[in-house]
């Protein structure tokens, strides 16, 4: 890969399919990395440190965000989650890219960090069957299920937001258009340009000896 890593974002309203499709991109792409959160909950049985989250105390999470070391964070339910810069920013330097799979509130939140980032916007292939897929989950009452459907109706005003659409209506076609779009950034003359400028610079050095 040519120079330093892409910041790929990838968000959209809850039930659209966004972990699914990062999992399976995950799985296809071994080169790529997910970012690694901090948090302040304990670690659970199987999870380990630098791999699922970065465990760190809560005043050790204040910290940081008094020092702005944090891309974005939240609380959920009593918990605090962010997202680190100096791993996004370390993984990125060593030329790889790093996937970020956050809420659409975080995510506008990294792209005024980071403007660089390449963000994703994954839609459902229709309300109804975003509908659907939170029902298939079993966990919301009739309420909650009413609350997130309008919030996800409300989050589309933010696509303009992002540089991509994403539509899962298959996972497979879904996550192909994922690796194209990942594949086209890695080839941006503004991301390479003054790599390429350099070689061919040191290739005219060489001709003119």
């Amino acid at each position: 890969m040519l120079g330093k890593g892409l910041l790929v974002v990838i968000s959209g309203p809850s039930g659209a399919g966004k972990g699914t499709l990062c999992k399976v991109l995950l799985e296809r792409n071994k080169e790529l990395k997910l970012s690694v959160s901090c948090t302040t909950r304990s670690p659970r049985a199987a999870e380990r440190e630098g791999i699922n989250y970065f465990f760190i105390t809560k005043d050790k999470f204040d910290e940081m965000k008094e020092k702005d070391e944090f891309l974005e964070y939240a609380e959920v339910y009593g918990n605090y989650y962010g997202t680190p810069m100096s791993y996004v920013n370390k993984v990125l330097e060593e030329g790889k890219d790093v996937i970020l799979e956050i809420d659409i509130q975080g995510a506008l939140k990294v792209k005024n960090k980071y403007p660089d980032g390449v963000f994703i916007f994954i839609m459902p292939p229709t309300m109804d069957e975003l509908k659907n897929r939170i029902k298939k989950r079993g966990s919301e009452t009739e309420e909650s299920l009413l609350r997130r459907f309008r919030s996800a109706f409300e989050e589309l005003n933010y696509l303009s937001s992002y540089n991509y659409v994403v539509i899962n209506d298959e996972i497979d076609p879904a996550v192909n258009k994922l690796e194209n779009i990942i594949s086209a950034e890695r080839c941006r003359v503004d991301r390479v340009k003054s790599i390429v400028l350099e070689k061919i610079n040191y290739q005219e050095g060489q001709y003119n000896e």
